[in-house]
């Protein structure tokens, strides 16, 4: 039996229109980054704005690429995205777990306590002082253990966990489950679209997170790709350091080519993650929002 095909309505038409639009909006720029990057002084002298690649120069990424920091900051972007997801998931989960029992001794008091820092902070000079009196300035830990743990994603986390049926936990305890036994046996397992999903927020956050490293970290060689990708776009000759003028005396290197590369390299590692969590991420996004 053939199926028709369904005509689709003129609001669909007109609304496809309007986000068809809106996408070629949003991806142009992107688009427009990659072509820069590929390009040099000629073709950006004689074609703009830039359509589609009039040249294949990859002089912008070979100046990435023999910049010794750059491989240094990538490494430390790496160390602070593996090891701070890891590290926010653990304390998260096992904190998200414990606040939604009801029967924790001073749960509410600690809610509120939580609740609190959403709505007021310590301030910036009261925290720049705890870092350094911690002696974290300076090292790659000022980017992981400040931000150890979202109050957002907490609560989130919270509620979830309070969902779930408090029968999975009766019949563990049952069988002698202790309370690490229930949660990474149990809830753990059943909410991996959920943890997915957080741990790709937070591995986003730690990729791009730069605002810690700006603060606390004088030394180059420990800087992340963020900073790096900043110096390069504010101050090309000074990023590039003694390679900068050997390029640039001896091949003529378009400065906003070496610009717009390391955009997109800073910018394709953290993309290729999300094919292999889309699957996952769906799911978590749409966890609550249907009841049966």
């Amino acid at each position: 039996m053939i199926k028709k095909k369904k005509k689709l309505s003129a609001f669909e038409v007109v609304l496809y229109a309007v986000f068809g639009v809106l996408a070629l909006v949003t991806l142009y720029p992107f688009y427009n980054v990659l072509i820069v990057s590929l390009s040099n002084t000629v073709t950006s002298a004689r074609y703009s704005p830039y359509l589609y690649p009039h040249v294949l120069d990859f002089t912008g990424y070979k100046a990435i690429i023999k910049d010794m920091y750059f491989f240094k900051s990538l490494g430390t972007t790496v160390f602070v995205t593996v090891v701070g997801v890891a590290l926010n998931m653990t304390f998260s989960v096992v904190a998200a777990y414990v606040l939604s029992k009801k029967r924790l001794a001073g749960r509410n008091f600690f809610l509120s306590m939580i609740l609190f820092t959403m709505l007021f902070s310590g301030g910036l000079i009261p925290t720049y002082l705890v870092v350094c009196q911690l002696h974290l300035d300076n090292t790659v830990w000022c980017m992981i253990l400040p931000t150890m743990i979202s109050t957002y994603y907490l609560i989130i986390m919270k509620n979830y966990f309070a969902s779930l049926p408090p029968s999975l936990e009766e019949a563990a305890r049952i069988d002698g489950a202790n309370e690490f036994t229930v949660l990474a046996r149990i809830y753990v397992p059943i909410s991996k679209p959920f943890m997915a999903t957080f741990a790709l927020f937070y591995a986003v956050e730690r990729w791009n997170g730069w605002w810690e490293a700006f603060l606390y970290i004088n030394d180059k060689n420990i800087k992340p790709l963020q900073i790096y990708l900043r110096d390069v776009l504010v101050s090309f000759n000074t990023q590039l350091g003694s390679q900068a003028p050997s390029m640039l005396s001896g091949t003529k290197v378009f400065v906003q080519s070496v610009q717009m590369a390391a955009i997109i390299v800073t910018m394709v590692p953290i993309i290729c993650v999300y094919p292999f969590l889309q699957k996952y991420f769906v799911k978590g996004v749409m966890i609550g929002s249907v009841k049966e």
